[in-house]
C-alpha cells in the first residue's frame, strides 16, 4: 500500500489544469445504459471511481475503448445486477437502478449501507420509483426492482438528494407520460447529466432549478459528450495554492459554479481574481477566520469542507465550521490535530482556532476530501508529513502528486 510523502513550507508557482468532474462522469456513463449504441464521452477523469464503474457496466455487458474520447458500447445488455462486491466500494454503483428499470425493466442492486462519513440511505430513490410503478422488494440485502412499463408522475423529494435525483430522472426519460421531480437537487453535475440525456434525445424542462420535469420518450439514440470539469478539484488546488501563499493559476475551473467557495475563500483574505475558466491566486496577505456553513448547492458544498478546515487552521482569529449534510464527517480533525492544528469539535461544528505553524507527522486518511486535507495541511507543515491510505485520494484526484510536483510542491509517493 502507498503513501505520500511530503516537505512542507514551499509555496506553489505555476499553473495546474482540473481534470474532468467525477461526480458528473459516474452517472454519465451509467446513464448510457439507456440508449443501445456506442456513445463518445470526453474529459472522462483517470481516476479509480471510474474504473469500477467501467468494471459494473462491464459485467452487464458493455464494452469501453479507453482514450480520449472514452468510447462507451452498450449495443448489448447481458445483465443487470449491480453486486455488493462493487457498490460496498463505490456507493455511486447504485446510479445503474433507474437505467437498468428503464430499459430492461428489472435490476438487482445491493443496498449500499453506510460509509465512513455517514449513513447515506436511498429511499428517496425507491420512493420515487414506485411511484413511476417499479415493484421493490429486498432480498438478502439487494433491491430487486421490476416494471412492466414505467409511468409519469409526480415526486416530492423528502431532501434535494444529488444521486436520487438522477436515479430518478434517468427511469423517467423512457417512462410512459410527464415526471415532475419536485424538491430535486440542483447541483452542476446533476445538470451535466440532464444535458447529457437531451443530447440522447430526452426531453427535460427546469435544467438547473429545483423542479425538474421530464417528458417521456420511447427510445434514446447514443450520443457524443464532453464532461464538465471537477469544481472540488479546483477548490482543492486553490485551498493548496492560499495555505501555501503561493502564485498559481487554475486552468480549466467551472468558475461559475464556485461562487461559494470564491466567496468564502476571497473573505479569508486570500487574493484571488477570475478571467473565463481560469481562477489567479497570488501570494500577499494575511488569512483571518471566517464561519461557514456546508448547504446544498447553490451554498457551500461539504466536499470542500476538510480542505477549508486545512485552510482555516493558519488563520488568524477563529473560524467555526458547520457540517449540515453528513453527520460523520469530522473525522480528519483527529489527523489534522497530529499536525498541530487547534480544532474543537461539538456536534456538528468544528471551531478551529489560529496556530502559527504546522508540523509534519505521519496521518491518516479517512475518505476521499479528508485525504485531501491532510495533503493541504502537509504542503504548508514544517518537516515531513506522511499521509496513508491514499488510496481515497485515487478515487477523486487524477494525478494528483504530479501536479503539485509540476507547482513546485516536494511530494512523492512511496511504497508504505
Amino acid at each position: 500500500m502507498d503513501k505520500i510523502v511530503i516537505e512542507g513550507g514551499v509555496p506553489l508557482s505555476g499553473e495546474v489544469a482540473i481534470s474532468g468532474a467525477k461526480n458528473a462522469a459516474l452517472p454519465i456513463i451509467a446513464a448510457t445504459l439507456l440508449a443501445p449504441g456506442v456513445h463518445r464521452l470526453y474529459n472522462v477523469p483517470p481516476l479509480a471511481d471510474i474504473r469500477t464503474a467501467k468494471k459494473l457496466l462491464g459485467l452487464m455487458g458493455v464494452q469501453f475503448e479507453d482514450g480520449e474520447p472514452l468510447v462507451v458500447d452498450s449495443s448489448r445488455l447481458t445483465g443487470w445486477m449491480a453486486p455488493y462486491e462493487t457498490v460496498k466500494t463505490m456507493r455511486a454503483a447504485v446510479l445503474v437502478l433507474g437505467p437498468l428499470v428503464a430499459r430492461a425493466r428489472q435490476a438487482s442492486v445491493s443496498l449500499p449501507g453506510g460509509c465512513a462519513i455517514g449513513a447515506r440511505p436511498i429511499d428517496q430513490h425507491l420512493k420515487g420509483l414506485e411511484a413511476m410503478g417499479v415493484k421493490i422488494t429486498l432480498n438478502q440485502g439487494y433491491v430487486e426492482a421490476k416494471a412492466k412499463r414505467l409511468h409519469g408522475a409526480d415526486i416530492t423529494l423528502d431532501l434535494p438528494t444529488v444521486t436520487g435525483t438522477e436515479n430518478l430522472m434517468m427511469a423517467a426519460t423512457l417512462a410512459n407520460g410527464v415526471t415532475r421531480i419536485i424538491n430535486a437537487a440542483q447541483e452542476p453535475e446533476v445538470s451535466d447529466l440532464a444535458r447529457f440525456l437531451t443530447a440522447m434525445g430526452a426531453q427535460i424542462e427546469g435544467i438547473g432549478t429545483d423542479v425538474l420535469t421530464i417528458q417521456g420518450v420511447k427510445a434514446l439514440t447514443p450520443a457524443s459528450y464532453t464532461i464538465m470539469s471537477d469544481r472540488i478539484e479546483a477548490g482543492t488546488y486553490l485551498a493548496a495554492a492560499a495555505i501555501t501563499k503561493g502564485q498559481v493559476t487554475i486552468t480549466n475551473a467551472p468558475v461559475p459554479h464556485m461562487a461559494a467557495v470564491l466567496e468564502k475563500f476571497h473573505e479569508a483574505g486570500v487574493r484571488l481574481s477570475t478571467a473565463g475558466n481560469r481562477i489567479m491566486v497570488e501570494p500577499g496577505g494575511s488569512l483571518t477566520g471566517v464561519d461557514v456553513k456546508t448547504r446544498a448547492y447553490p451554498g457551500f458544498p461539504t466536499d470542500m469542507q476538510a480542505q477549508y478546515m486545512a485552510l482555516m487552521t493558519l488563520a488568524k482569529g477563529a473560524a467555526v465550521i458547520t457540517e449540515t449534510i453528513f453527520e460523520n464527517r469530522f473525522m480528519h480533525v483527529s489527523e489534522l490535530e497530529r499536525l498541530g492544528a487547534d480544532i474543537t469539535v461539538s456536534g456538528n461544528h468544528a471551531i478551529v482556532r489560529e496556530r502559527r505553524q504546522l508540523h509534519g507527522a505521519p496521518v491518516m486518511a479517512t475518505d476521499l476530501r479528508a485525504s485531501a486535507s491532510l495533503v493541504i495541511a502537509g504542503l504548508a507543515a514544517t518537516g515531513a508529513t506522511e499521509v496513508l491510505r491514499v488510496y481515497h485520494l485515487d478515487r477523486g484526484y487524477a494525478r494528483l502528486v504530479e501536479k503539485l510536483s509540476a507547482l513546485g510542491a516536494r511530494i512523492k509517493r512511496v511504497a508504505a
